[in-house]
């Protein structure tokens, strides 16, 4: 089963939608016993970093870590990678999980924000997350804020300046898109995730 973590930052039904579509059962969950027991983790979310206040230090939050230590699988989504990191100037009083080392911060001056709409990927040689999706695939974008390039970049997108698109690290994943508004690329990197 995959728990959908639910702390009141959207995206959920679509994500559960797109799981259930590939074959997968998935729960829409705010209950730290499920996620901690669940077999894979998805953190979906869209809108203000404030939203994570509901993860900082809560019994959620140490389900999702306990899930993390348990080896599962873990999928962050949009606002939901960005948590994955240490922080993000949006809100800067709040932590991220710092499971990705930096801060992320706003798009660059110069260029419309939020980034809305279909951008292309520059995807990094032996991403488990994006195997089988052709150099330069088109997926949608819904952000006003980046994640840093790091080690474990997967995948870059350029909208002003690089940032990461997704990132991967065993079996700790995150994109900075939406997968399930993604059509048939989306779908096939959420069925990739699913087989980690």
């Amino acid at each position: 089963m995959i728990a959908i973590v639910d702390y009141g930052a959207g995206n959920v039904t679509s994500v559960r939608r797109a799981l259930e579509h590939l074959g997968h059962r998935a729960v829409v969950t705010a209950d730290p016993a499920t996620v901690a027991a669940a077999a894979r983790v998805v953190v979906p979310g869209v809108g203000h970093f404030g939203a994570t206040a509901a993860l900082a230090g809560s019994p959620l939050r140490a389900a999702v870590v306990a899930a993390l230590r348990r080896g599962r699988p873990l999928l962050g989504i949009c606002l939901g990678m960005q948590w994955l990191f240490e922080a993000s100037s949006e809100a800067p009083e709040l932590p991220g999980l710092g499971a990705f080392g930096g801060r992320c911060e706003p798009l660059p001056a110069g260029v419309k924000s939020p980034h809305i709409g279909w951008d292309e990927l520059e995807i990094a040689a032996g991403s488990r997350l994006l195997a089988g999706v052709a150099p330069g695939a088109a997926v949608y974008f819904a952000h006003a804020y980046r994640a840093p390039l790091v080690a474990e970049t997967a995948a870059v997108c350029r909208y002003g300046a690089p940032f990461s698109a997704a990132v991967e690290r065993d079996r700790l994943f995150g994109v900075q898109f939406h997968p399930e508004k993604s059509g048939g690329i989306g779908l096939a990197i959420l069925d990739n995730f699913c087989r980690c």
